[in-house]
């Protein structure tokens, strides 16, 4: 790699944000609506000392959850809000943020949570609680597979959790939760964590509506830690069924979208080689057997989810507002999930593709498939998937009508063409050797690789559900700032590790991809400073100390602070575009996008660890988003 001098660079004025809409009607113009910069809160965490402090909060936090809205789900912004106001109430310090937020959360979902039946539930223990010393228990897949030996108050609350019909999971941060939930087992969750553990957590099940009620650790030094017992038992025994559903949840939509892979492929998408076992296992058979094992595996099927969550939401959202919990309500059409599947199909050939092009070992935590199989195999595949998403659309012609499916088809060419021209964009700079790549080039590519799927995905859903007449600028406009904003928090999680697919932090930087933290590095370096990157690519450091260095630079160069910040502005521009969208209901799922696509998060600190822990329950979305398994 050879890093280029640095020249002038012509500056540009900046751009003004669209003005945050001074009005609102209903519930959001009683709700804070999230218009300026977050800041972190991840300092704000401390459990007050004594018993009777955290029983006065929490006594004042199930008081101000009364009062609350529970039409929705409240994102982390909000819940903030409401916890900064009980603090000012009480006089207390802002330190007990995290503890206050947490508590109003709970009461939020209170009645919902104690409606779920025991045998819908899910109660999940820290590892740290054990005995830190003799522990006899082992670790299993699925976490701690604890014993009933009297060392600590693990077992008190696994045994009698599992005599009422709880599933236990003695595990923080197993991703086996994410899967569980959509896959339809459990409808509510009991948590116990630190508030370190609880505030990565508030975004992704409020905001994806999983009644969820949690217990704080008092402390977070992860060994022989405790807790307010009585909070567990004030709630693990109770069953208090509601006649309805109050709070509006994506989980159903969510899981009618991974039940058109368990429970409606065969049908929706009929084989043609493989019909018998027999008939799989031989030549003829082996490009169709791997698609549909491919298609049918892996990835929480976020993008077929935007597509009926989208076309739910201009159809007057009856699966929002009607579906129970567990998704009973929600018949899909065939039209709309041969359609929602398409998307997912064009998706897997993508990452096919895209794994071979960058010889990525491993995808949805397996070997990827030219590493599996062999490359021509690979390529056949992800070609074969591109020719199965256009025969489901096609096979939706009949119920959704030629005008329709004739649109989608062109809008899901468009979408083939432009990721193509990003990753061939991509690849020839890697080609070319070529560093000099500017910040607006690298957020090009982004917006190019990333954005056509959301743009996909969202389109077909609303043009199912109607004219398209009143979106067919936003639609663009959103799914760009939507997908630049996640491929660069993508790049933070790489440096962060990724624990479905990054192994090693700052890999794709020395890789030579042309990522927006690079290209930010090298708009601001000096002679000297290019040198000083020169010499990483050249040195013959072990990759792991050159990453070391990098980390450090980016840090002092205030990269991520800057990358950071290009997130912010994506989050708000999106934000923007949302504000002024109609239906209601339209505005609700765009708004919830944003939120799960682009959470906020605390910035990179270049002395932490490369990997972090994984968020504990993620109530629905989002240990996807962290990287491809989205």
């Amino acid at each position: 790699m050879s890093i280029a001098p640095t020249e002038p660079r012509e500056t540009k004025p900046h751009v003004a944000l669209a003005s945050e809409k001074s009005g609102a009607n209903g519930a959001d113009a009683q709700r804070p609506q999230p218009r300026q910069r977050r800041k972190s809160t991840s300092h704000l965490k401390d459990v007050p000392e004594s018993l009777a402090l955290r029983e006065q909060i929490k006594s004042q936090a199930e008081s101000l959850a009364e009062s609350l809205d529970k039409s929705r789900p409240y994102s982390k912004y909000e819940l903030e809000q409401h916890g900064r106001g009980l603090l000012a109430k009480m006089e207390l310090p802002e330190k007990y943020l995290g503890f206050a937020m947490v508590l109003i959360g709970n009461f939020f979902w209170k009645q919902q949570f104690l409606a779920v039946p025991f045998e819908r539930r899910m109660l999940l223990l820290p590892h740290c609680l054990k005995h830190a010393e003799g522990c006899p228990a082992e670790y299993d897949e699925f976490g701690l597979n604890c014993e009933q030996c009297g060392a600590c108050s693990i077992a008190d609350y696994k045994v009698r959790a599992e005599e009422l019909g709880y599933k236990v999971l003695v595990a923080e941060g197993s991703p086996v939760v994410l899967k569980i939930i959509i896959s339809g087992y459990i409808d509510g969750i009991l948590g116990v964590a630190c508030l370190n553990v609880l505030e990565k957590a508030i975004d992704k099940v409020l905001m994806a509506g999983v009644p969820s009620y949690a217990i704080p650790l008092h402390s977070g030094n992860c060994k022989s830690t405790t807790l307010d017992e009585s909070w567990i038992w004030d709630v693990l025994e109770k069953y208090e069924p509601l006649p309805n559903r109050q709070t509006s949840s994506y989980v159903p939509l969510m899981r009618a979208a991974y039940e058109l892979f368990s429970d409606r492929m065969e049908q929706l998408l009929p084989r043609v080689r493989t019909k018998s076992a027999a008939e799989a296992g031989s030549p003829l058979g082996k490009t169709e057997q791997i698609s549909y094992d491919w298609l049918a595996n892996g990835g929480k099927r976020f993008r077929p989810f935007i597509t009926l969550a989208a076309y739910d939401a201009l159809s007057g959202a009856p699966w929002l507002s009607s579906a129970g919990i567990n998704g009973d309500g929600i018949q899909v059409p065939d039209g709309v999930g041969q359609v929602a599947m398409a998307i997912e199909a064009f998706h897997k050939a993508s990452l096919v593709h895209d794994d071979i092009e960058d010889d990525d070992p491993f995808r949805y935590g397996k070997e990827t498939l030219h590493n599996r199989y062999d490359l021509n195999t690979a390529i056949n595949v992800g070609d074969h998937l591109i020719g199965l998403g256009y025969r489901l659309v096609s096979s939706a012609r009949e119920s959704l009508g030629n005008d329709v499916t004739s649109d989608i088809l062109a809008q899901m060419a468009a979408a083939h063409v432009k990721l193509c021209d990003g990753q061939g964009a991509e690849m020839a700079w890697q080609t070319a050797n070529e560093s000099d790549v500017t910040p607006l080039e690298a957020l090009k590519i982004y917006a190019l690789k990333t954005s056509p799927a959301f743009e996909a995905a969202l389109y077909a859903g609303l043009r199912m559900a109607g004219p398209l007449d009143d979106y067919q600028e936003m639609i663009p406009l959103f799914s760009r700032h939507l997908g630049v904003g996640f491929q660069i928090l993508n790049d933070l999680h790489d440096w962060r590790g990724d624990d479905n697919n990054k192994l090693v932090a700052g890999r794709d930087v020395l890789s030579l991809r042309p990522t927006v933290l690079m290209a930010l590095a090298l708009d601001q370096a000096d002679e000297a400073r290019r040198a000083e990157l020169q010499s990483l690519f050249d040195g013959d450091e072990p990759e792991t100390i050159r990453i070391g260095r990098l980390r450090r630079l980016f840090s002092e160069w205030g990269i991520f602070a800057k990358a950071e910040a290009l997130v912010e502005k994506s989050r708000a521009r999106a934000e923007a575009l949302a504000d002024d969208v109609e239906p209601a209901e339209l505005r609700q799922f765009l708004n919830f996008l944003i939120e799960t696509v682009l959470p906020y998060e605390d910035p990179v600190d270049a002395e932490e660890a490369a990997d972090l822990v994984p968020l504990p329950f993620t109530g629905v979305v989002t240990a996807e988003i962290e990287s491809e398994t989205l």
